[in-house]
C-alpha cells in the first residue's frame, strides 16, 4: 500500500536557521532517506520551494485563473512529500516517527486512495 508522509511547517525567514543547524538537518534527511531506500519502501521524496514561489491554477468559477502565491494564507504550509510503499498504516507511522522533520514540522500520514501508473488510474486497496 502506498502512504504519503506530508510535511507541514511554518516557513522560516531567511537567516532564521543557523548554517550549522541547517547542515545537521540536511545530514539527518540524507540518513533518513538512505534508511528508507535500504528498507525498499521509498517510492519518492520531494521538498518543495517556499510558498512565495507558488503559482495556483483553477477553473472553480468557470474561467481559468492563474495567479502567483499560495491558495490559502496559513501559518503552516505543505513543505514536502515522501511517498512510501509499506504493508499498512502501522508501518507508515513507524517511518513517520523516525522522520527528522518531526523536530520542527507536523507529519501528516495519509493512505493513497488511487495511483496512476502508465496513465491508468487504479484504486488502492
Amino acid at each position: 500500500m502506498h502512504y504519503a508522509l506530508l510535511i507541514n511547517n511554518a516557513e522560516p525567514d531567511e537567516g532564521d536557521i543557523a548554517e550549522e543547524a541547517f547542515l545537521q538537518m540536511q545530514r539527518a534527511m540524507a540518513d533518513y532517506t538512505a534508511a528508507l531506500q535500504a528498507a525498499g519502501v521509498l517510492i519518492g521524496a520531494e521538498i518543495l520551494e517556499p510558498q512565495a514561489k507558488t503559482v495556483t491554477v483553477t477553473r472553480r468559477d468557470g474561467d481559468l485563473t492563474i495567479q502567483d502565491g499560495p491558495f490559502a494564507d496559513t501559518r503552516e504550509a505543505l513543505a514536502g512529500v515522501f511517498l512510501l510503499d509499506v504493508p499498512d498504516q502501522d508501518a507508515a507511522l513507524a517511518w513517520a516517527e523516525k522522520h527528522p522533520a518531526t523536530q520542527y514540522a507536523v507529519i501528516e500520514v495519509r493512505k493513497v486512495a488511487a495511483a496512476c501508473d502508465e496513465g491508468i488510474w487504479n484504486a488502492e486497496d
